[in-house]
């Protein structure tokens, strides 16, 4: 049997996958989105050289400016750095599924997109609301937003995402709040720019509940309003209900499945 270095997988990756990705049919794809792997309780080790993940995002974020999703792919990286110094320095993080490609992919999207109003559901410690959240406070602001929602069933989370992210910025434009999304969501009346989704169900349905989350918020989101949702890939069995709505272009203008790890994030905007 022919043994495969790990240096000639990688090759072969880059020949079938591109050296930078591939954008088709709906999804965009980096060479070794199955290979980038995180130590969960670890996510602030290196896992890359920063300029191979700078090129990675980078890919990414042309492949959305490429389906009309994003209106630029530039975005301020010292900023972000910042952001992920401060919190690798000051947040309690027990774990994240959140790899470093995917913090700066989030960070980046938000900063380019500058969404006045944004709402995260799950946050669980705060780490996906400050990916999020990071372009607009702290030292990661690249913009002023109004109003930065930050969603946690669980109420023992839910204080430490506040905790973790009132030692980076006391703003008032953020309201960390212990609540069920689809209800907190259907009560919500401010329009919405950009709704993120990394919620459980509480019964079992998993990611399935993406969707329920998306119909409770969809009459608050704004047109050119942009939806990311985590797990696209790793549970993609759950979220079929989700993708069948936010890929109909009667609904979204255009919906793309981003893959640099195993996770995977949609983005899709109306």
């Amino acid at each position: 049997m022919m043994h495969w270095s790990p240096q000639l997988k990688a090759m072969v990756r880059r020949i079938v996958r591109g050296r930078d990705g591939v954008l088709a049919d709906g999804e965009f794809a980096v060479p070794d989105w199955d290979a980038y792997q995180m130590d969960i309780h670890r996510p602030f080790d290196p896992i890359e050289a920063p300029d191979v993940e700078h090129r990675v995002v980078r890919s990414a974020l042309a492949a959305l400016v490429e389906s009309g999703i994003l209106a630029s792919a530039d975005y301020d990286t010292q900023r972000f750095d910042a952001m992920r110094a401060i919190v690798r320095e000051r947040f309690d993080v027990p774990w994240t599924a959140i790899t470093p490609r995917v913090q700066r992919l989030i960070y980046a999207i938000n900063a380019i997109h500058r969404p006045a109003v944004m709402v995260a559901a799950g946050i669980f410690c705060g780490n996906t609301f400050i990916s999020n959240a990071g372009a607009a406070i702290g030292p990661g602001a690249v913009y002023k937003a109004r109003v930065l929602v930050g969603l946690e069933i669980d109420p023992i989370e839910a204080a430490r995402a506040e905790r973790n992210v009132r030692a980076i910025d006391d703003s008032d434009a953020v309201r960390i709040v212990a609540a069920d999304a689809v209800a907190f969501c259907a009560g919500f009346a401010d329009p919405i720019d950009l709704l993120y989704l990394d919620a459980d169900d509480a019964n079992g349905r998993g990611k399935a509940i993406y969707v329920d989350i998306l119909n409770a918020a969809w009459g608050k989101l704004q047109p050119g309003g942009l939806l990311l949702a985590h797990n696209s890939v790793n549970n993609a069995s759950q979220m079929q209900d989700y993708f069948a709505f936010v890929r109909d272009p009667v609904n979204c203008r255009a919906s793309v499945n981003v893959v640099l790890d195993g996770e995977g994030l949609e983005v899709s905007v109306r």
